[in-house]
């Protein structure tokens, strides 16, 4: 069997973190954001943050001409839930190193998925036949 990869439009990570820091702190997190998006390379076209009352939360999305980058946290629960999606030669380790360095989670995930990607299989028939 032969498998070889076909296409891909760009790699998703999906980023859990636990016990971060910053997590009501809208200003903080809009500046952390942008800053990943300048070091991966990206580049940014519009953004926009919201932090819900009594610091329940902070929503926020960076849109780059390569994708996005987005944050929707917990701060009671200390949990925020990162995407970094993003096409082309950008560097998605070096956005997700920066965030992970500015929160300062005791724990995080990371699941990179490769969007997009298609993967073609042969089997050549035992009998030489297609």
């Amino acid at each position: 069997m032969t498998r070889s990869l076909i296409t891909k439009f760009g790699t998703h990570a999906l980023v859990d973190l636990f016990g971060a820091t910053h997590l009501a702190d809208v200003a903080t997190l809009r500046a952390a954001l942008l800053c990943a998006a300048e070091r991966a390379g990206a580049t940014v076209l519009a953004e926009h943050f919201h932090g819900f009352p009594d610091l329940s939360g902070v929503t926020g999305v960076v849109l780059l001409e390569e994708s996005h980058i987005s944050i929707h946290t917990w701060p009671k629960e200390g949990f925020a839930a990162i995407d970094v999606f993003m096409c082309g030669e950008m560097s998605i380790e070096a956005a997700v190193d920066y965030l992970i360095d500015v929160l300062k989670p005791n724990k995080h995930l990371i699941k990179r998925i490769e969007r997009g990607a298609t993967i073609e299989t042969s089997n050549p028939s035992p009998l030489g036949n297609s």
